[in-house]
């Protein structure tokens, strides 16, 4: 069981608990609750906006490029 929750990178405790709870018939599936579109729809922008969020962190991070006056007459 250790090496299954090391793979799946959550505390073997965690894992434990899933097993007794599917046991037990209180571990409800990702279907058990239907979601409706606009769930689905703000769930989407949620994943985008922390996409577009780590983009801009990283870009941010970077040295800003900045041009030398020979740069700027030679184009």
């Amino acid at each position: 069981m250790a090496a299954t929750a090391k793979i799946l990178g959550i505390a073997e405790q965690t894992l434990h608990n899933w097993i007794r709870a599917d046991r037990d018939g209180r571990l409800a599936g990702a279907g058990s609750k239907p979601v409706s579109p606009e769930q689905m729809e703000i769930a989407r922008l949620r994943a985008e906006l922390a996409r577009v969020k780590m983009e801009r962190d990283i870009l941010g991070k970077g040295e800003p490029i900045s041009r030398t006056s020979s740069e700027c007459s030679a184009g």
